[in-house]
């Protein structure tokens, strides 16, 4: 699984809005878009917030496993 596919899943589990997130990470809906979709490379240190905000693993978020593993 690609991690852009794991982004809107994890997303829509949630009940949350593009704008929602994009607002998490303050940025914009479409930049977030952009990163959902695949057409851009999120930075890491947005996925590292984005971690913390789903208490998700990275390795998860990420796509590595399919298991999610909460943090700590």
């Amino acid at each position: 699984m690609y991690f852009y596919r794991r982004l809107k899943d994890i997303r829509e589990d949630s009940d949350k809005k593009q704008e929602d997130i994009a607002s998490v990470l303050n940025i914009t809906r479409q930049q977030y878009q952009l990163y959902e979709s695949g057409k851009r490379e999120m930075p890491m240190h947005q996925f590292a917030i984005l971690a913390k905000y789903y208490n998700v693993s990275l390795d998860y978020l990420s796509g590595l496993i399919d298991t999610p593993r909460r943090l700590k």
